[in-house]
């Protein structure tokens, strides 16, 4: 049975403002996410499927997530 915090992981990437503005791109326009601001860090917010998309991007964007 998946954990509450599995399930989150897989929703849900956290990463700081100035990570993600040097990035250069609009997640809102490219992918079906939510950004929401949480002060020095944006929530990401989606489908699982959004979620791995949107990590492949970041990644390719030198963006390495925990």
């Amino acid at each position: 049975m998946p954990t509450p915090a599995s399930l989150r992981d897989s929703t849900q990437i956290v990463i700081g403002w100035e990570t993600l503005n040097r990035v250069g791109i609009d997640l809102e326009s490219e992918f079906a996410v939510t950004v929401s601001d949480e002060g020095e860090t944006a929530r990401i917010i989606g489908s699982p499927a959004e979620i791995k998309d949107v990590s492949v991007l970041l990644a390719r964007s030198g963006v390495r997530l925990p």
